[in-house]
């Protein structure tokens, strides 16, 4: 069995290490984990691990995060994944900094990148590990907040929380979305 995991992300060092790319840092770490390595390969940065006998596929689109949605496509037919086995990964401002929220489908939220996704896909019936990051910025400044870095504060932490999310990640590959949204929601 295949799973496509996508983090979302913007591509570029001065997005390195931004809440909006958390996304990615959660896939980098389980990469890490499972000893597999990231390669440019066709609007992406592509890792391949196994794990508990599953094949997992690792994205991290190459396009700004609002045009992920050609990423994930190619990808869900280059690797014949069916829908039920992918998974995005993405930053929520409406959650608590760390919290995470394992869906199995929904709406957008907002979310730019998942709007695109669903627009590309048309459909919202994939899942998706949302990653809090918080909303405690002044009006108007969201974008600068977003893709601004973590404070000291949330740094103390942040390590724990990715590796509580990619613990997510791989439940959701060998216990399904079901068990692992009540396994892992509100953790």
């Amino acid at each position: 069995m295949k799973f496509l995991l996508v983090g979302l992300g913007n591509p570029g060092v001065e997005y390195e290490n931004t809440r909006h790319n958390v996304g990615f840092s959660v896939l980098e770490a389980l990469a890490k984990k499972h000893e597999g390595a990231f390669s440019l390969n066709r609007g992406a940065h592509r890792a391949s691990i196994r794990f508990r006998g599953k094949s997992v596929i690792l994205i991290k689109p190459t396009t700004f995060m609002n045009l992920s949605g050609k990423s994930v496509n190619h990808w869900l037919q280059k690797e014949a994944v069916c829908p039920e086995n992918l998974l995005i990964i993405t930053d929520d401002l409406a959650l608590p900094f760390g919290k995470l929220r394992l869906k199995a489908s929904g709406s957008d939220g907002g979310h730019n990148g998942l709007k695109n996704i669903e627009s590309t896909l048309q459909t919202s019936q994939y899942a998706r590990l949302r990653f809090g990051i918080g909303g405690s910025f002044p009006k108007g400044q969201q974008s600068e907040y977003v893709l601004g870095a973590w404070s000291a504060e949330e740094l103390e932490m942040l390590d724990a929380r990715i590796a509580r999310a990619v613990e997510t990640c791989e439940a959701f590959c060998t216990l399904g979305v079901q068990l692992a949204m009540s396994q892992f929601n509100g953790t």
